[in-house]
């Protein structure tokens, strides 16, 4: 692990003499495009009626979607260092608002946090571990999610180091991306088979948590885990993608960093990630609930980034350096 990351290993959140969350390293950042290399896909390919081509810099995602635990443990130091969050964040779809985490819960998703909140948070977890925030307006750092004027003109630097959130073309890239290919956009992120082959045969339900096979959110990686209420699976016992990122298909939609439009081409050198200005903000992945009814790999949805329900959460990206 990077040094940078040593302090977010969740050993345990202690509170007094209680520790309430279960040893799991929820930060596990994966190399999509490695340093000093690029890629290129076609976003939306086999699926969408309008598709272009992406080149993609190297980055790295995050292997899990953003615990409670990992949520909790950052919005506590930021609060401390002048941050503000309108949303203090929820443990999954069934818990409490800003409680503290519980021993196993702490590892479902954070849901009932806007757009607004996630680059907040992610600035801050970039600063807790000394790197460089990647969300400003005007050359300042935005702290403050409930100053959502200044968030909606945010400018993110993708050359820095900081945590953030994905572009849609790293997100997709990440989702269709396995060891020897890249899969259909009309298949679900894990639809493979052994040599990361499309495999359409594979149920979706054994790779995500989604409305066919879920209530309510779920551990993170668990999904095709066979368990009862009682017996809760660890974190990561379920089936991943191609590139061993889990949730990609259901559990929470996640937020990507682009504004929602009809795909355009870009010129070359030029980060392709959505227009200046917009109304919603694209999210990607599908969920537990009903209003989520396309899981795709190359399946869209958009929401106002001031929205927040409990089936909303994210993960986080990083740039490597070339």
């Amino acid at each position: 692990m990077k040094k940078h990351a040593v302090c977010l290993v969740l050993l345990g959140i202690a509170f007094g003499s209680r520790v309430f969350c279960q040893e799991f390293n929820a930060l596990d950042m994966v190399t999509v495009v490695p340093a000093r290399k690029t890629s290129e896909y076609v976003i939306g390919g086999d699926y969408q009626s309008v598709t272009s081509r992406r080149v993609v810099e190297p980055f790295e995602i995050n292997r899990y979607e953003t615990t409670y635990g990992l949520w909790y443990k950052v919005r506590i130091w930021a609060e401390e260092h002048g941050y503000k969050f309108k949303n203090p964040g929820q443990e999954g779809s069934k818990g409490l608002r800003g409680k503290k985490p519980g021993e196993i819960s702490c590892n479902e998703p954070v849901t009932n946090i806007s757009w607004y909140d996630a680059i907040i948070w992610c600035n801050a977890l970039s600063e807790m571990n000394g790197l460089t925030p990647c969300y400003s307006f005007r050359d300042k750092v935005l702290r403050n999610s409930n100053d959502s004027a200044s968030c909606d003109l945010a400018v993110c630097n993708f050359s820095g180091e900081g945590y953030r959130l994905p572009s849609e073309s790293e997100w997709e890239y990440a989702a269709r991306k396995t060891k020897s290919s890249m899969q259909k956009g009309s298949l679900s992120s894990g639809q493979i088979n052994s040599r990361g082959k499309d495999d359409s045969s594979l149920p979706v339900t054994e790779i995500g948590w989604i409305m066919e096979n879920a209530a309510e959110t779920h551990i993170v990686g668990t999904a095709g885990t066979p368990f009862t209420p009682s017996a809760p699976p660890a974190p990561a016992s379920g089936n991943p993608n191609g590139l061993g990122l889990f949730d990609m298909t259901g559990n929470v939609l996640e937020f990507c960093w682009d504004w929602f439009d009809d795909y355009r081409d870009v010129e070359p050198g030029v980060i392709p990630c959505g227009p200046a200005i917009g109304s919603e903000r694209v999210m990607r992945g599908a969920s537990w609930h009903s209003y989520t009814l396309f899981y795709a790999c190359s399946d869209r949805y958009s929401y106002d980034p001031n929205e927040a329900y409990d089936y909303f959460g994210f993960r986080i990206a990083r740039t490597l350096s070339k």
